[in-house]
């Protein structure tokens, strides 16, 4: 049931804007940890600012986009998004889990959505919770727990139908369903200059509102729903 996704879209960065910026013991563990993985000729300084904010042991999370959908008097379909950022990752996260603490409370059916959320922003939430002392909640405790017993709409999974060795972008995706794309002013390569060298999060807060309004479309698309307008869709500051 629609009623019950809370849909999540993450953006991350580097823990340091520099490679040359980590303790000698930091830089042999980052060599360590994606050395034998990079191209021939790739610095670690290099690898550091290609790799280093999608890896949750070296990045940081500064910005989850939430939405969920919700019906209006015409039993039409709306949605409602909410971001929560900063710099302080910390209360990002805590703020995160007072919000999905509170949809569960009301909700235990609740369940997320979003894109390659599977691989990777659930995880990472997971892994930085535990990295900053923070208790992993008990919906989250997904690791252990048979295929099955998952329950997530994940777009990405969807599209592959059965085909586990195909991958695809938001942005294709989303076009090549015909839905309007989030890529209109950066995309995610973009993500960490914009954070650290233009200083402009809240260039990146849009962005990422963006990407959870998208999935919600391919979500309905999905459901063979209209997709959303734009006065369907409303953003909570």
């Amino acid at each position: 049931m629609l009623k019950d996704l809370l849909l999540i879209d993450i953006e991350t960065v580097p823990i340091v804007e520099n490679y040359e910026q980590l303790s000698p013991e930091w830089q042999i563990l980052w060599w360590n940890k994606i050395g034998k993985s990079t191209p021939e000729n790739t610095t670690p300084a290099e690898s550091w600012k290609n790799k280093a904010g999608i890896l949750a042991e070296f990045g940081k999370i500064i910005c989850i986009s939430t939405a969920y959908f919700y019906e209006d008097n015409n039993r039409v379909q709306n949605l409602k998004v909410k971001s929560i950022y900063g710099d302080d990752e910390i209360t990002v996260l805590k703020e995160f889990i007072a919000l999905c603490n509170k949809m569960y409370k009301h909700n235990k059916q609740f369940y997320f959505g979003g894109h390659n959320i599977k691989e990777f922003d659930i995880p990472y939430i997971c892994r930085r919770l535990m990295i900053n002392e923070l208790p992993v909640p008990e919906y989250l405790w997904l690791h252990d727990r048979k295929p099955w017993e998952v329950k997530m709409f994940d777009t990405l999974n969807w599209w592959k139908f059965g085909d586990n060795k195909n991958y695809i972008s938001l942005h294709l995706l989303a076009t090549v369903l015909k839905i309007p794309t989030s890529k209109i002013d950066i995309d995610g390569s973009k993500v960490q200059e914009v954070y650290y060298k233009e200083k402009n999060l809240q260039r990146i807060v849009e962005y990422c509102q963006r990407d959870v309004i998208v999935c919600a479309n391919i979500i309905l698309r999905y459901k063979a729903l209209p997709i959303l307008k734009e006065q369907q869709v409303s953003i909570t500051t």
